[in-house]
């Protein structure tokens, strides 16, 4: 891309923008690829991929987590699809707030953001206590030989403290330096991905493909006691879709790094849809080598929890690549979490700018000389360590964190399916046709099935709580919130009041750059 050509392209982006309401004020310095390794280092299958495994295996054995995966992963695909038409339409950093503001109303779109800023933020604590565990489990453990056993709660968020504060001090220093960690971050997902695929297969004593297709009630007891016993193979399997879409989740990361993105009509999409794709694909054929690998089935699915550590433990390959694996598996969930910090912060600065959270004076301001949201970064770090003092156990945090995005991912798609053609006349490049309307409905239908699941034993705990934040959610905004949030621009004479505004924002910028 000629200098000449990218900046055409840049100032497209901007008077988008404008278009939309907006000063320029985040640096627009990711590309294609870029764009596309924030969602897919959020979604990291050496993640969910790892430390959620047990919750479809130890509920329905091999089928329940190959099955489940394939179609949550292609249940999510849709949803991207979904997703991406809209984004391709509204490139902004509040993505899907924006989106439903625009598509929805104003109070569709603040319900919206919250579900999606909770989400977020129990993607982050979840995966930082994962992190934790990981690290002790894998390179303390079995490097180091360090005994963890007596370590708890308090020794947890120690860690998760140090952690998190390290993924908002690399964040605070701005886009550049972090859109580098997270291009490493995507390289670095598909080799050890690859890489662990391949020492379980080399690993295989014989190759038996009909063992993937098994279903197998490990509930109870015979499953390490990780789900409860029952008889109903329907329950079982809709539980293990929780697996692929804690997993795939996170990929309105491109949509939330849109303002700083070139092209993004384009790469946002392509950010998205790819993310989902790639993790899907490798996901499925990675977890498969777990299940292939397994000397016996059985006995795996007893260890629980610790299905995947103990199999690691036992694979017959050299202790340098078991060290080089563990060490592999840790840095990239470190930095799955260091791209959610940098997802939900675009968030909390893009809900701010409109008003939507307490302190927004300070949450919406961008640092001029590293071009992040400095305060939005650091109000991230506080809310996902306080995440875990809530819950401090990973698949509550998991549980919760699939189902709050899908239903924020779900309330503007749900809105563009009846604005679609009438209110909503402005599109980008990507579009659906005639899949728009089905894949709206799936969608969901998908995301009630997705509440009902995750308000079910064992995580039927969510269940009130869930119930208590509606309640919460109409208090607020009909005491409070309906006549205080002013909301996003939307129609024309909003748009052209704020004109002068962004020409003194981008002014400001531009006088503390130079």
């Amino acid at each position: 891309m000629t200098e000449r050509t990218e900046q055409a392209i840049l100032d497209a982006d901007t008077a988008t923008l404008h278009r939309m309401g907006y000063a320029q004020e985040l640096s627009r310095r990711m590309h294609g690829f870029s764009n596309f390794a924030v969602s897919f280092s959020i979604i990291c299958i050496l993640a969910g991929g790892i430390t959620a495994f047990q919750s479809a295996y130890c509920g329905g054995g091999a089928f329940a987590a190959v099955v489940g995966w394939a179609v949550g992963g292609v249940f999510a695909l849709i949803v991207g699809c979904s997703m991406a038409q809209i984004a391709s339409a509204y490139p902004t950093a509040g993505g899907l707030y924006h989106w439903s503001s625009i598509l929805g109303g104003r109070a569709w779109g603040w319900v919206t953001a919250w579900f999606n800023l909770l989400g977020l933020i129990f993607v982050i604590a979840s995966v930082n206590v994962g992190v934790y565990g990981l690290f002790n489990g894998l390179v303390l453990g079995n490097i180091f030989g360090v005994n963890t056993s007596s370590w708890g709660f308090e020794q947890q968020t120690i860690a998760v403290v140090i952690i998190t504060g390290a993924q908002g001090l690399l964040n605070h220093f701005g886009i550049k330096s972090t859109t580098k960690l997270i291009d490493f971050s995507g390289y670095l997902i598909l080799v050890i991905a690859a890489l662990l695929t391949g020492t379980m297969l080399y690993s295989v004593q014989h190759f038996d493909f009909s063992r993937l297709f098994v279903f197998t009630n490990f509930t109870g007891n015979a499953g390490g006691g990780v789900l409860p016993q029952s008889s109903s193979h329907l329950y079982i399997f809709g539980l293990a879709l929780l697996y692929p879409l804690y997993t795939i989740t996170g990929f309105d990361g491109s949509a939330h790094t849109s303002e700083e993105t070139l092209d993004a009509r384009r790469n946002v999409p392509r950010g998205i849809l790819n993310a989902i794709f790639w993790s899907a694909v490798c996901g499925l054929v990675m977890l498969s080598s777990f299940i292939l690998a397994m000397p016996d089935p059985v006995k795996a699915a007893a260890d629980g929890a610790n299905v995947i550590f103990n199999l690691m433990a036992s694979l017959p390959v050299p202790a340098a690549l078991k060290d080089v694996l563990y060490v592999g598996i840790v840095l990239a969930n470190f930095l799955c979490a260091l791209a959610g910090v940098t997802s939900t912060s675009r968030m909390v600065y893009a809900f701010s700018r409109d008003g939507g959270l307490p302190g927004s004076k300070f949450l919406k301001q961008v640092d001029h000389k590293h071009r992040s949201p400095v305060y939005a970064i650091w109000a991230t770090v506080v809310l996902s360590i306080a995440a875990t003092l809530y819950s401090p156990a990973f698949a509550a945090l998991a549980v919760g964190c699939a189902m709050f995005l899908y239903i924020s991912y779900s309330m503007p798609i749900l809105a563009g399916l009846f604005a679609e053609g009438k209110t909503w006349t402005e599109f980008g490049p990507f579009r659906l046709g005639g899949l728009s309307k089905p894949f709206a409905i799936i969608t969901v239908l998908g995301a009630l099935l997705i509440i009902y699941v995750g308000t079910r034993p064992p995580y039927d705990i969510l269940d009130n709580y869930f119930i208590g934040l509606l309640v919460l959610l109409a208090v607020i905004w009909f005491g409070v919130a309906r006549t205080r949030f002013p909301g996003p621009p939307i129609n024309a004479s909003e748009i052209a009041a704020r004109a002068a505004e962004i020409k003194a924002e981008e002014m400001a910028l531009k006088d503390a750059v130079d």
